[in-house]
């Protein structure tokens, strides 16, 4: 089990929407979907894409720059399992969110 570390409160992102928070050196973006929220790590490996900016499909994020899918509730590229990207759990605590991540 990581560190957990509150990026701000439910309210903070609603349904369909993304934030991006800095942890350390990395961004991490903030998925609301459906009212689930994931978290995985902003930047697509093959170019250097914020995926924040993809869109949102089938529970996948697809990067706008070359059409990467990556699975928002673990990292891993749709199209390649071998590929994975930072996929990090989310509690809720209160009214906050909190990503776990590792110390």
């Amino acid at each position: 089990m990581g560190q957990r570390v509150t990026v701000g409160k439910v309210t903070d992102i609603p349904e369909g929407a993304v934030a991006v928070v800095t942890i350390g050196k990395k961004d991490v973006a903030i998925f609301n979907v459906n009212g689930k929220l994931f978290a995985i790590d902003d930047m697509c490996p093959h170019m250097g894409a914020s995926l924040s900016g993809g869109a949102v499909e089938d529970g996948c994020v697809t990067c706008p720059w070359h059409a990467w899918r990556f699975r928002l509730a673990d990292g891993v590229w749709a199209d390649s399992p071998r590929v994975k990207i930072g996929s990090y759990p989310i509690h809720i605590v209160g009214d906050e969110i909190q990503l776990e991540v590792p110390e």
